[in-house]
């Protein structure tokens, strides 16, 4: 039975720049962003890398990559998250992701999971839910 925990997180930097020429449409661009965790997952300064497909100037989809060292219900350890996410043009994100299989370390060795969130564009703290298993 998967162990249900909530949260919230905040994005402190993001670093995005143009793949593709800016007047390309559909434009190709790259986020860098440091990201800070609280609730069941505590991680201070974790590490995303995001690939952003824009539609139009307001709409698009993206994947990513992020990277969460701290702690999981108060276990300790280290793991990697897949990010699937869209954006549309009345300025909501919704993402899911998912633990990179074999990527948890320490007391999250054998971890698995999946999460999600919905979020206006601009609001400051980003609430998430995240189901897991440790095996």
């Amino acid at each position: 039975m998967p162990t249900h925990t909530t949260g919230h997180f905040t994005y402190a930097n993001w670093e995005e720049r143009a793949i593709t020429a800016e007047e390309a449409s559909p434009k190709l661009a790259h986020a860098c962003v440091t990201n800070t965790f609280v609730g069941g997952i505590e991680a201070a300064d974790t590490t995303c890398e995001y690939t952003i497909v824009y539609a139009t100037d307001e709409t698009g989809t993206y994947t990513g990559m992020e990277v969460l060292a701290g702690r999981l219900d108060g276990r300790k350890g280290t793991f990697v998250v897949e990010e699937r996410g869209g954006f549309d043009a009345e300025g909501t994100v919704r993402c899911t992701f998912e633990v990179v299989p074999g990527t948890g370390t320490e007391e999250l060795t054998g971890l698995r999971g999946t999460g999600s969130f919905t979020v206006k564009r601009g609001e400051p703290a980003i609430a998430y839910t995240f189901d897991y298993t440790l095996g």
